[in-house]
């Protein structure tokens, strides 16, 4: 039987949420969505399930790394410079990665630079005051190239206003703070005001319209912080290396995923798999997976996995995201 995949329980973060005002239906979800992220941030939600081993994630990193070695570089600190959702949130201010990666749901690289390129004309760069108290249809006006602008926008000005109502200003920048870890618990507290991995996920998620894909980007891009975003690229490709169980949706995939691989392939992992998915169309689910694919080729040499095999999964996780999508956070 594989190992359990369990991490050491830290100190659950007390987050001060909600007040009187709030809607019981938005304070039952939020309640709901921090007691899912609770429990997948100790254990795998397949604990019984053993892959990827480190070894089998080491394996597909350098054969990815291989084949775009355009791609695996190392991780560069955030800067104001980067100007372009491309850069998949990587700035130094907090509240504007999160924006950025709520602007980037759901729609192209491309689309998404544009959109928030419309924001800061319409409001400049971070003045995110401006954007709380505009009126809703300048914000949908503003970043209508990326796609469902109504509903970000509609996202975007509630996380400012939730914001500014905790803490007073229109910043996260606390959650840049690092805690001191001990070397056998990830994110444990030991100063008073650091915030740790899971304390500051726990603050992202909390907001509506945040779920741990999008926090985790943050996390990742922003923060330097190891975490292991899954988007439908790292999904796709994970249900094809045979690294989640067959029922693993988007969340638990993410969940489990992110306690199973090093923290330090996290952040190479996910930009090969993110890139090799974008490119490859013999593992894209759109073309059928038809094609020549690196991943493909060294299952069937390595891992003994037979070609019509890797189809069928191929095509089941296509149709789980076609029909059963994320549940939502």
């Amino acid at each position: 039987m594989p190992p359990r995949i369990k991490r050491p329980r830290s100190p659950t973060p007390t987050l001060v949420l909600g007040n009187a005002a709030e809607s019981s239906a938005s304070t039952t979800q939020r309640a709901k969505k921090l007691k899912l992220l609770a429990s997948h941030a100790v254990a795998s939600p397949f604990p019984d399930f053993g892959h990827p081993s480190p070894a089998e994630a080491a394996e597909v990193h350098a054969l990815l790394s291989s084949t775009h070695p355009e791609l695996a570089s190392r991780p560069r600190p955030p800067s104001e410079a980067n100007d372009s959702a491309r850069t998949c949130g990587s700035v130094p201010n907090v509240l504007e990665s999160l924006i950025w990666t709520i602007l980037s749901q759901n729609t192209s690289s491309r689309n998404s630079t544009a959109a928030k390129r419309g924001l800061d004309t319409a409001f400049g760069r971070n003045n995110f005051a401006a954007i709380a108290k505009a009126r809703k249809e300048d914000v949908v006006e503003a970043i209508k190239t990326g796609g469902l602008a109504n509903k970000k926008a509609g996202v975007i000005q509630r996380i400012l206003e939730e914001v500014h109502r905790r803490h007073g200003e229109y910043s996260l920048q606390h959650l840049a703070a690092v805690a001191d870890a001990d070397p056998d618990i990830k994110g444990k507290m030991k100063g008073g005001s650091k915030v740790s991995d899971e304390e500051a996920m726990q603050e992202l998620v909390s907001y509506d319209g945040v779920g741990p894909k999008t926090a985790s980007c943050v996390l990742l891009f922003c923060l330097g912080r190891s975490s292991f975003p899954v988007d439908t690229h790292v999904f796709r490709l994970s249900r094809l290396l045979g690294w989640v169980p067959q029922k693993a949706d988007r969340v638990t995939a993410q969940a489990h995923l992110d306690l199973a691989i090093p923290d330090t392939l996290k952040h190479g992992l996910h930009v090969l798999m993110v890139g090799h998915g974008r490119r490859c169309k013999g593992c894209k689910g759109g073309t059928g997976g038809k094609g020549e694919c690196v991943l493909k080729q060294w299952l069937k040499e390595q891992k003994g996995v037979k070609a019509e095999e890797l189809d069928a999964k191929l095509a089941d996780a296509q149709e789980q995201m076609v029909w059963r999508p994320t549940r939502r956070l």
